[in-house]
């Protein structure tokens, strides 16, 4: 935190602000601001709000409700342009450059100053001043993108926004990507930015980062906002309360009672994203849930288990047998399947049909000699749909049309095909309703008890302890610690997810 004197008045202050999803109320009615000079932080779970709230700032989404004023005067956000003239610039936490070109084209993209008729030298020379004020003076302003480091990426993303001299920076988890030394270097230079006068929304899931940079913070739970308070009458704890509060218990089945032998053991599995070795043993009809943020390290690991990405050493052991490394369909044939956490992109084939998509991971079952069995597709489908309560009248509906809640349960239920020893989830509810979610909650305990071993990876830390019999706590890319559900609780879980010092503390 700083003791930087900020102006009472904020430059940007937003009332009412309320925005609906179809059934699904992202904002109800949120009051937010900043003022110059100040890092205001934005925290709370996924799905609070603020990535909507974001978008609407950066002119992405338009309000339907609610007023925001700058400099005192009511404004209009509808559109990129708009938001670019108000001064407004986000930083996001996945990178918008250009890798083919140099460091000056992608500094001055869509401005005149950028143009090919000025010549390299000319634009690297006016590049040089707002490399500058983000700390990199030494980069040669004409050396392309593609050759630079995550971090340095990162902060010549914050030197676009200061060329395009933006007031109102917004920084969506601009360090998720990076360690802990990477990660000074964007701090320095909020820093900076501020102390020049610059109005910093900061968007954080890690909370030492909100005690180090903000000033305020403003804490968004379930699409509502709670009045902003100075970080220094705060402390982990009570930031955590206000971030949680009270959620519905009722949709989380019981927790087994019943664990039977390993099935799967990580045996020093090092890969990228993973800052240590990983050892741990999963049992059948066990949930294991392994908790922790964007970057931490939990979606990596069932990457390197899957065989998706290869690991840098150690291996994976399935019912006393080695899993051959970087090998996703050695993987599914040993009884490993696995739900990633974008079924967008890799998830589903959106445009196929339902029931294509349920046997998608079981070609092998229901194909001869390179010809699709049509009878065994159609019945293989009927029976996974049976089990995950899809309807069958929809298995004909391409996977597209379907609501989300429906394409997640399509994305996890597909692999029941070829009946896994372990199933992994990668974020098994994102994008999903409560109802959805209450059920695939079920199905996947439903699973276990069946002897099947679940393992998902969640940043929500109330679906992990709701949901697992075992928990994993990961920060930055290490296993803080791994307990029986009942030996742990909200606090503990979200204090080592979230806080560099609380982690080291507990590991």
């Amino acid at each position: 935190m700083t003791d930087t004197p900020v102006a009472e008045a904020p430059v940007l202050s937003m009332r009412g602000i309320s925005k609906r999803f179809g059934h699904i109320q992202a904002l109800d009615n949120v009051d937010f601001e900043v003022r110059a000079g100040e890092v205001m932080a934005l925290v709370g779970e996924n799905g609070a709000g603020k990535s909507t709230l974001v978008k609407i700032l950066a002119g992405l989404y338009r309000a339907d409700a609610g007023e925001v004023r700058l400099n005192g005067e009511a404004i209009d956000l509808g559109g990129v342009l708009k938001s670019e003239h108000a001064r407004i610039a986000v930083v996001q936490q996945e990178l918008s450059l250009v890798p083919t070109l140099t460091v000056a084209e992608n500094l001055f993209l869509g401005s005149s100053r950028g143009a090919a008729w000025r010549g390299p030298r000319r634009v690297g020379e006016d590049a040089a001043p707002f490399l500058e004020r983000v700390g990199l003076e030494d980069l040669d302003p004409l050396v392309s993108i593609e050759h630079l480091s995550v971090a340095e990426r990162q902060l010549i993303e914050i030197a676009r926004l200061v060329a395009r001299d933006a007031r109102i920076l917004i920084f969506d988890e601009p360090t998720a990507a990076l360690s802990e030394k990477e990660t000074d270097g964007v701090k320095r230079v909020v820093r900076r930015l501020r102390d020049e006068g610059g109005s910093i929304i900061y968007v954080t899931h890690r909370l030492d980062e909100v005690f180090d940079l903000a000033d305020r913070v403003t804490v968004f739970r379930d699409g509502r906002s709670q009045p902003p308070v100075a970080t220094g009458e705060l402390d982990v704890d009570e930031l955590i309360h206000r971030m949680l509060g009270s959620r519905l218990e009722a949709m989380y089945p019981p927790h087994g009672t019943t664990r039977g032998e390993v099935i799967m053991a990580l045996e020093n599995l090092r890969g990228p994203g993973l800052e240590e070795a990983v050892n741990l043993e999963v049992r059948r009809g066990e949930i294991v849930g392994l908790a922790g943020q964007v970057g931490s390290g939990v979606s990596d690991l069932l990457r390197v288990v899957s065989g998706t990405v290869p690991p840098f050493g150690g291996r994976v052991m399935l019912d006393g047998k080695p899993v051959p490394p970087y090998n996703l369909g050695a993987s599914i044939r040993m009884g490993i399947g696995y739900a990633s956490s974008d079924r967008k992109k890799d998830g589903l084939f959106l445009g196929r049909k339902v029931a294509e998509n349920l046997t998608a991971p079981s070609l092998h079952l229901v194909s001869r000699g390179g010809w699709l069995l049509g009878a065994r597709e159609r019945a293989m489908s009927r029976r996974v749909a049976a089990l995950f309560q899809i309807d069958p009248g929809r298995l004909g509906s391409i996977a597209g049309t379907l609501s989300g809640g429906n394409q997640q349960k399509v994305a996890v239920g597909k692999w029941l095909g070829p009946e896994p020893s372990v199933l992994m989830v990668d974020e098994p509810t994102r994008g999903v309703d409560v109802g959805a979610r209450a059920e695939i909650y079920g199905h996947l305990r439903d699973l276990a008890e069946q002897g099947m071993a679940v393992v998902f990876a969640s940043s929500d830390v109330q679906e992990v302890l709701g949901l697992a019999d075992t928990v994993v706590t990961f920060f930055r890319g290490k296993v803080v610690s791994v307990r029986p559900r009942q030996e742990t609780d909200t606090t503990t879980v979200m204090r080592e997810i979230t806080h560099r010092t609380l982690a080291k503390e507990a590991s």
